[in-house]
């Protein structure tokens, strides 16, 4: 990578015709060098389609592991775990590990960043190395109760003891950064080191919230009926990209009424993106089913989205990655592992990508949800198009 900068802060504490938008990055990125020595035999966790993959390597190995991203070095890893192996707690902690699989610095894989109360999630490294996350263990340090089923519908619960908090990756300094009465979570950073991004219940529904690091002030960014969440920046910190329901009618009202209960259903969203203080919204998916955990590729012109809307006639329950134009054209499957595939982050180098998945080489069905770093290939080659043939 050359030419690329951020500023770094000390002080760190449905169809429709959408217009074609470009954005620039900060960054320039080198294209990455195809490594001579690959040996596609050995890429064992890599299947058949997924061309823009190469040297796909698994770091946990049990439990649910998910929502793991980049410090912005490169070098670490924030994620959240109940595997047991290394949480007793029963529900999602925070940890950190190295990108790379080798240990910490105390010899361990994997080092507990949060308190071990409550329940925790979506942790986001600071630009100064400090980690931000959410976490209900003020409101109390048991588990809450984890509720999945709601008249028959697949739910998420919406903890109200949610408040938003940073910390060492080692857990000393925590400091709450963002609380009051609601859910507060999902917080992400800008890369200029600006902003958090939130999402809130504060003014009595999902909404998006922006948070100066600054001078503490907030910033409401979304304001239509629906559950707006699960945000990033761009790479140059200048376009926001997030999951939304735009419930109507009889949706509506049911969505009005789980929340009023603490839950949402995961069930109908979609991607959109804007500037970043919520002007110039625009759909960008507009598909069946659940599209979500977006995030642009670093050169801006792309975003790399889950969904199940290709398996909603098997029941939905095959979620893979997609990657498509910012102008909602050009959609592309990323991931062929015939099972769950999520939450992708990019390096910050570009060079590499972290995501969330299910996969194991047999290709057998398992239950653990792991975490994997691969290679990105930008430009495919002959050795990727022919993967498996």
């Amino acid at each position: 990578m050359k030419g690329c900068f951020y500023l770094k802060k000390a002080f760190f504490i449905n169809t429709v015709l959408i217009p074609a938008v470009v954005f620039f990055s900060a960054c320039t990125f080198e294209k990455p060098a195809i490594k001579s020595d690959y040996n596609p035999a050995a890429d064992s966790l890599r299947f058949p389609g997924e061309v823009h993959f190469r040297n796909i390597k698994q770091l946990t190995f049990g439990g649910n592991n998910a929502e793991a991203y980049w410090s912005f070095d490169d070098k670490s890893l924030v994620f959240q775990s109940d595997w047991d192996k290394i949480n007793q707690q029963g529900c999602d902690q925070i940890y950190v590990m190295n990108a790379d699989g080798s240990p910490l610095a105390e010899g361990s894989m994997y080092r507990l960043s949060s308190t071990g109360k409550g329940r925790t999630t979506c942790a986001y490294y600071l630009p100064d190395g400090k980690i931000v996350y959410a976490s209900t263990h003020e409101g109390d340090k048991d588990c809450p109760e984890k509720v999945m089923f709601s008249g028959g519908r697949y739910v998420w619960p919406i903890y109200d003891t949610y408040d938003i908090y940073t910390a060492n990756p080692d857990g000393t300094e925590l400091t709450k950064l963002i609380g009051g009465t609601g859910y507060d979570a999902e917080a992400t950073v800008s890369p200029d080191g600006k902003f958090v991004i939130f999402t809130s219940t504060r003014s009595g529904d999902l909404e998006l919230w922006r948070f100066e690091i600054a001078t503490g002030n907030v910033l409401q960014l979304t304001d239509q009926l629906g559950y707006d969440g699960g945000a990033f920046f761009s790479r140059d910190s200048k376009k926001i990209v997030w999951r939304a329901s735009r419930p109507t009618g009889k949706a509506a009202e049911t969505y009005k009424e789980l929340l009023i209960q603490g839950l949402v259903e995961p069930k109908e969203l979609n991607v959109f993106i804007a500037d970043i203080d919520g002007k110039n919204v625009i759909q960008v998916t507009d598909l069946p089913g659940a599209n979500w955990a977006p995030f642009f590729h670093p050169f801006g012109e792309k975003i790399l989205f889950c969904s199940n809307h290709h398996s909603l006639d098997k029941g939905g329950r095959l979620f893979d990655m997609f990657l498509i134009n910012v102008d909602g054209t050009n959609m592309q499957q990323i991931t062929h592992s015939g099972t769950f595939d999520a939450f992708p982050m990019f390096s910050f180098d570009g060079k590499k990508i972290v995501f969330a998945s299910n996969r194991v080489a047999t290709g057998q069905p398992t239950r653990s949800t792991n975490i994997f770093v691969a290679d990105w290939i930008e430009t495919p080659e002959d050795v990727d198009l022919n993967f498996g043939k």
